[in-house]
């Protein structure tokens, strides 16, 4: 049976249940002297957090008394040189903080528990003092990206600034990795995880179950919850063909699977569900979510993602391209780089475009003087006399190797598949268009030309950046594609075609997590093991660890359906 567009993709806790309310998870706590650190991201509103922690105590008549770590924050300035941020810092990027969040704070506090009840020491941290029991009270990244962008007083700070407005840059470079790597380094001994979407109500599950779940979930296919962003340049598709609510009026990015920010929802309904860091499957269990061979590549980062980009009736992404792999070692510290690809899903415009790679022998002195007035006096840039166009072709890949511009036009529909860092768009133009504050966004050209590939022009774009598919295997009524694949990209994308009513296609892991997209057609059910089955319907994105190994395709409905796939490929 078909179905649509899932929103809320949802699976069963293993081992426990997910409690809700504040009392039901102090319950948990012993009544004697103990040192209960509560840990967590600083976009959390950890005034609220202490007020209904403290109530909750006080109901069941357990003596308290609360440190707040962040009283213990260094001065700013101590924070900007410890975390690489410091004078001279570019005003658009840093490279990613290595630093552990105790370079926040100014010392950590000597702690030890109080003669009778519970001392609580709470803030991003918390785990790095000696404690007795560890809680992690998590907020899904969208809210502190979403709250920064809103100038939110009560949620968005970055660490070390409590209390003080929030900047992206920091929270994308500085905080989101130091925090990450912190909770990684503790996820195996947490001993409650708690989601703190409602604060004065949050949902919950222990740690052996949390544990127990993740364990289950890295041995079978999994969605992540998407969620659709809104940005200057948004189209309207996602809100018209899969029902998504818009934030700010339109759908532009859809976060169908990127890593860093994707969260797998666990529990029996809305009422009782926590949503857990997709990131912990690969912290956790490297080797069974993605592989021994990539793992041993990649460590416990999670290389590919998918996501949408909508133009229908929006505007044209920026002209842009993303870092070459030394670059971005050295300038922002990643160790691969975004090497992207466009899979066109859908189209509103006949006469849609994607603009990649250069011009036979482009000026590219002429570009920058273009670049720079369209910035300085707000003259408009002739991108296409140095940018090619080409038509749009529902069902086509193009492929962006790092160093080669390109954008998305108006009326498409893309499937971005591409190596997982995300926050590098280096851009050239924009249509002199401002962003929601009225000021015009911000183009680090400079960045942009320094990686210029040259290499990507004139008829080479054509053959190499849009290749046509070759049959890889096939079977009675179906058929595996490479539709693309490049010496330089550690990925390869492929399209299984599947006939309605065949018995569908037989594929394996072979030890590397596959990635499924439904790109045309009614679904999939997905088979494995003794008789487990997950379906996928359109539009929809699914992991398929590599533990799963051999597992099938069944195609759903009375059209043929087809699926677009990635894998890193073997090196």
């Amino acid at each position: 049976m078909t179905r649509s567009y899932q929103h809320n993709p949802r699976y069963q806790a293993v081992g426990g249940t997910v409690a809700r309310g504040w009392e039901t998870a102090v319950a948990t706590l012993p009544a004697g002297p103990a040192v209960l650190a509560l840990d967590g991201p600083a976009a959390l509103d950890w005034s609220a957090v202490r007020s209904a922690l403290s109530d909750a105590l006080a109901a069941r008549e357990l003596a308290c008394r609360v440190l707040d770590l962040r009283d213990h924050e260094a001065d700013w300035d101590t924070v900007l040189r410890r975390t690489g941020d410091g004078h001279g810092a570019d005003p658009h990027y840093l490279p990613l903080a290595r630093a552990s969040l105790a370079e926040v704070y100014e010392s950590l506090p000597a702690v030890e528990a109080t003669d009778e009840g519970l001392l609580v020491v709470l803030g991003p941290g918390a785990a790095l003092v000696p404690h007795d029991l560890l809680w992690y009270a998590d907020l899904p990244k969208r809210y502190a990206e979403a709250a920064v962008a809103a100038g939110d007083p009560a949620l968005g700070v970055n660490l070390g600034r409590h209390g003080a407005p929030g900047e992206l840059r920091r929270l994308f470079y500085a905080d989101w990795p130091m925090l990450d790597a912190h909770r990684d380094a503790h996820a195996a001994r947490i001993d409650r995880w708690l989601d703190l979407q409602d604060t004065a109500r949050p949902a919950s599950v222990d740690g052996a179950t949390l544990r127990a779940t993740l364990a289950d979930l890295a041995r079978g296919p999994v969605r992540t919850r998407p969620w659709f962003n809104s940005t200057p340049w948004g189209g309207h598709w996602a809100s018209r063909e899969l029902g998504v609510t818009p934030q700010n009026g339109n759908t532009a990015l859809g976060y169908e699977l990127i890593a860093p920010e994707a969260g797998v929802l666990v529990g029996d309904g809305p009422e009782a569900e926590v949503e857990i860091p997709f990131q912990l499957l690969c912290v956790l269990h490297p080797e069974e979510f993605l592989g021994a061979e990539v793992h041993e590549e990649f460590g416990t980062s999670f290389p590919i993602r998918f996501d949408y980009l909508d133009t229908v009736d929006g505007g044209s992404l920026s002209l842009h391209l993303h870092p070459q792999e030394e670059y971005m070692r050295e300038h922002f510290g990643w160790p691969y780089t975004q090497h992207e690809t466009y899979y066109l899903t859908a189209k509103s415009d006949p006469d849609a475009r994607v603009l990649l790679g250069l011009q036979q022998d482009a000026d590219l002195e002429l570009m920058r003087k273009q670049v720079i007035a369209a910035i300085d006096e707000g003259e408009e840039m002739d991108v296409e006399r140095f940018v090619q166009s080409h038509p749009s072709e529902e069902g086509r890949l193009y492929l962006i190797p790092a160093g080669t511009p390109h954008a998305s036009g108006i009326g498409n529909l893309v499937l971005e598949i591409s190596a997982t860092p995300y926050l590098y768009s280096l851009r050239f133009y924009d249509w002199l268009r401002k962003g929601a504050s009225g000021a015009p966004r911000p183009l680090p050209y400079d960045h942009a030309f320094a990686n210029l590939d040259t290499s990507r022009q004139g008829e080479a774009v054509r053959r190499d950046l849009m290749q046509e598919p070759r049959v890889l295997r096939e079977g009675a009524g179906w058929r595996e594609e490479v539709i693309g694949a490049l010496p330089e990209m550690f990925y390869e994308v492929h399209r299984v075609v599947l006939e309605p009513a065949s018995e569908g296609a037989e594929l394996d892991t072979a030890g590397r997590f596959h990635i499924l997209n439904v790109s045309s057609g009614d679904g999939v059910v997905i088979e494995w093991g003794d008789g487990r089955t997950h379906d996928l319907a359109f539009a929809e994105t699914l992991t398929v660890p590599a533990s799963v190994g051999a597992y099938r395709l069944r195609p759903l409905g009375d059209r043929p359906v087809h699926v677009v796939t990635s894998l890193v490929r073997e090196r």
